[in-house]
């Protein structure tokens, strides 16, 4: 196992020498994730231009082998809760496991196991006595959500302190196209989202920051604040919007085109978003 210090800049999925199983310190989250990637082949059915991931292609999750997932979650949380994992590895200030995340290399929900995994969580969580405190968190980017088994897992993700982070970087189909480089309707984005409410509570995960040197467009922002809007009028409340800009440098073509928002360009963002009755939270 390496020896490095952890901290925000760094989310080397092999910092803990296992195949599945990784310690991040998360900025939004506050503390230490522990997360869970399924999609070791790097592997997305997205290929968004700011992804850190090295080698990424387009396709779903490889099959998981449960034994070592079960093997390494377990024993990881074991040295996190009694080891010297957080002394020696973690700053001082995120000495406190926050979560526990599906989230790693690619899109989660498409592994075939995706469903057996959360049991195996829910199975491990128990095994170790992990403080009910500690949250069960999805990161997805909720394009599977209309398959029948994810969205039994979102509901087996809620009875573990659980939540979703849903990602919308833009509400429209040509922001869509230009950042996450999919081809998506609107209306489905939406159907997908409101199933993921319905199913577990549920935040939006939004990157915001420059492409080309360009801020995102009053349009942009507009668009986004009439889908939230229309999706609030229509019943359909998520916690809130994680919105955030860029930690690491992108691993994608585009990387030299993009860099980072202020905090106070988020902010101003952010202000905007909360007038509609939503909390906010920022991370620059």
């Amino acid at each position: 196992m390496s020896d490095k210090i952890l901290s925000v800049a760094n989310h080397d999925r092999d910092s803990a020498a296992l195949r599945y199983v990784y310690p991040v310190v998360s900025r939004r989250a506050g503390g230490v994730s522990v997360g869970i990637n399924l999609n070791t082949n790097n592997a997305c059915n997205w290929r968004c231009i700011y992804c850190q991931v090295p080698g990424l292609t387009r396709g779903a999750a490889p099959p998981v082998d449960m034994t070592v997932l079960e093997t390494e979650l377990r024993d990881f949380l074991g040295e996190l809760l009694h080891g010297d994992f957080m002394h020696s590895r973690v700053p001082d200030d995120a000495r406190r496991i926050n979560d526990i995340a599906l989230s790693g290399n690619g899109e989660p929900t498409s592994s075939a196991e995706f469903a057996q995994v959360i049991e195996l969580v829910a199975r491990v969580r128990r095994e170790v006595a992990l403080p009910e405190s500690v949250k069960t968190v999805l990161i997805t980017n909720g394009s599977l959500l209309y398959r029948s088994q994810v969205r039994q897992g979102l509901r087996d993700i809620a009875k573990l302190n659980g939540e979703v982070w849903f990602k919308l970087d833009r509400a429209s189909e040509a922001g869509m196209q230009r950042i996450n480089d999919i081809r998506m309707s609107v209306g489905k984005v939406r159907d997908n989202l409101i199933a993921a409410i319905a199913c577990c509570p549920t935040w939006l995960q939004t990157c915001w920051f420059t492409l080309d040197g360009e801020a995102p467009s009053h349009q942009d922002e507009d668009d986004y604040l009439e889908f939230l809007a229309a999706l609030l009028r229509d019943g359909h409340k998520p916690q809130g919007v994680l919105l955030y800009s860029l930690a690491r440098p992108s691993l994608q073509a585009e990387a030299p085109r993009l860099s980072a928002l202020s905090a106070e360009q988020l902010q101003v963002f952010a202000d905007r978003i909360g007038k509609l009755g939503l909390p906010v939270k920022v991370s620059p």
